[in-house]
C-alpha cells in the first residue's frame, strides 16, 4: 500500500508533493571516501582482531551524533582515552553523512586537496532537485570566495576545494556548505 502512495506520489501529484519528496528523497545511498588521512582503530588501542571488527562494523551502521557519543563512550570505558586517529574515523563518518546529503557519492582528500563527486548518474533525479540548484547558485556566486572550484571530468562533475589538511576541516566546510544550501533561494 505504501508504494502504491509513493507511486502516485511521484507521478500523478508530484507537483502537490515535490516538496515532501524532495525532503525524503535519498539521492546517494552511500559515499566512498578515499583519503591519505590516517583514520582506523589502532592495533595498539584494540589489540584483538575480531573486536576491531565487530568495532568498524558497529561504526558503520551509526547514522547520529548521538550514536557516536555512545559509541566514543563505550570505546572509552573498555580501552582508555580516545587516539587522534580514532577521532579522525569519526570525523569520516560525519563527513559521509553531510556529503551523502549534499549529493556526492565520492570523496577524496589526498596532500591536502578535497575533491567531491557529485551523483555518477547524469540522469538521476538529484540533477534536478531544489539542493544541487542551491548548491549550483552558490558556488557559481560564491566559489571564489569559498575557495571552491567546480571542474567537469569526462564522467562527472566534481568540486575541488585545496588546503583540508584533515577530516574535520573537510567535514565542516561541507557543513557550512550544506547549511548555505539549507538558506539558499532556489533558483526559478
Amino acid at each position: 500500500m505504501e508504494e502504491a502512495i509513493q507511486e502516485l506520489k511521484e507521478s500523478d501529484f508530484k507537483d502537490l508533493f515535490r516538496e515532501q519528496m524532495e525532503r525524503d528523497r535519498k539521492y546517494v545511498q552511500d559515499v566512498q571516501i578515499d583519503t591519505d588521512v590516517e583514520m582506523l582503530i589502532p592495533d595498539e588501542y584494540v589489540s584483538n582482531i575480531d573486536e576491531r571488527l565487530r568495532l568498524y562494523t558497529a561504526l558503520d551502521n551509526i547514522e547520529t551524533e548521538e550514536g557516536i557519543e555512545k559509541f566514543t563512550d563505550s570505546l572509552r570505558d573498555r580501552f582508555g582515552a580516545i587516539p587522534a586517529v580514532v577521532e579522525e574515523l569519526f570525523d569520516g563518518l560525519r563527513l559521509r553523512w553531510v556529503a551523502k546529503s549534499l549529493g556526492f557519492d565520492r570523496v577524496t582528500l589526498r596532500n591536502g586537496v578535497l575533491r567531491c563527486y557529485f551523483h555518477k548518474n547524469a540522469q538521476s533525479a538529484y540533477y534536478e532537485s531544489k539542493i544541487f540548484d542551491r548548491l549550483m547558485k552558490i558556488l557559481g556566486g560564491q566559489g571564489r570566495v569559498l575557495g571552491v572550484q567546480l571542474k567537469q571530468s569526462a564522467a562527472r562533475l566534481l568540486m575541488i576545494k585545496e588546503k583540508v589538511k584533515s577530516m574535520r576541516m573537510a567535514r565542516e566546510f561541507l557543513f557550512s556548505l550544506q547549511t548555505l544550501a539549507e538558506t539558499e533561494p532556489a533558483q526559478s
